[in-house]
């Protein structure tokens, strides 16, 4: 039998687990712990081995005994980061059992504003990341799709949920530093558009649409819900036209 990668040995504690003698003082999950304070302290970019290591109190040295580099103590920090999800409403329908999925992971990431800037480099693969999946596949369990399509649908809301938090945390942030350009928008565009050129733009900010009078932070959740309901609604679509009913 094959071995296991290393990073997912060392994800499931199998890696440091497989010592025998009295328990180490220091393990990867201590590690894991103090990159994730600093990552909340002073963000992702302040995490380096010297710096969880003077955390600590130990040498680098001592941390790469057991998380052997920076890739790797990234991939423990997007799994217990995220710890377990909690368990989808009873008796809930398959939309309502995303929706409450996506909020939840909505909620656990802002708590980490880091987590959004991780890499992705794979598939879930560790405990949490593995708990989270179960749990948005148990939530189409009523609803008569095969194994890979519940997967194609949790992989794309994956994807939704990810890059809207992203952004909205992108566009937070050029809120702050800029909130008179966010607040010229509409006004801007309105100088250089051509109706002739672009009528649809034009339509648009003739509608007002890009006026901002507030932050954005007010307006994330409202944008992160109308992106979210589109989604599922083409879930709904895919589940009437595979299995003939999206009501389950």
């Amino acid at each position: 039998m094959n071995e296991l990668p290393a990073d997912v040995a060392l994800l499931w504690g199998l890696r440091d687990g497989s010592r025998r003698g009295p328990k180490p003082s220091l393990t990867a999950d201590d590690i894991t712990r103090a990159a994730i304070e600093l990552a909340d302290a002073e963000g992702l970019g302040a995490v380096s081995m010297a710096r969880v290591a003077e955390r600590l109190g130990n040498s680098t040295m001592a941390l790469y005994r057991h998380v052997k580099s920076k890739d790797e103590l990234l991939v423990l920090m997007s799994d217990a980061a995220l710890e377990r999800p909690g368990p989808l409403p009873t008796g809930a329908d398959w939309r309502t059992g995303l929706t409450f999925w996506a909020d939840s992971v909505m909620t656990a990431i802002r708590k980490h504003r880091w987590y959004a800037r991780l890499p992705i480099s794979g598939p879930p693969a560790g405990p949490n990341n593995l708990a989270w999946f179960d749990s948005a596949l148990a939530a189409l369990a009523g609803t008569g799709l095969d194994e890979a399509g519940k997967v194609g649908v949790v992989m794309g809301l994956m994807t939704y949920v990810h890059g809207e938090i992203r952004l909205a945390l992108d566009l937070a942030a050029g809120f702050a530093d800029n909130p008179e350009v966010f607040a010229r928008y509409g006004a801007t565009l309105a100088r250089v558009v051509d109706p002739r050129e672009l009528p649809a733009v034009a339509r648009v900010l003739e509608a007002g649409v890009f006026e901002v009078e507030t932050s954005f932070d007010e307006a994330d959740d409202a944008d992160f819900d109308f992106g979210l309901q589109l989604y599922l609604d083409g879930v709904a679509a895919f589940i009437e036209r595979t299995c003939g009913s999206a009501t389950d």
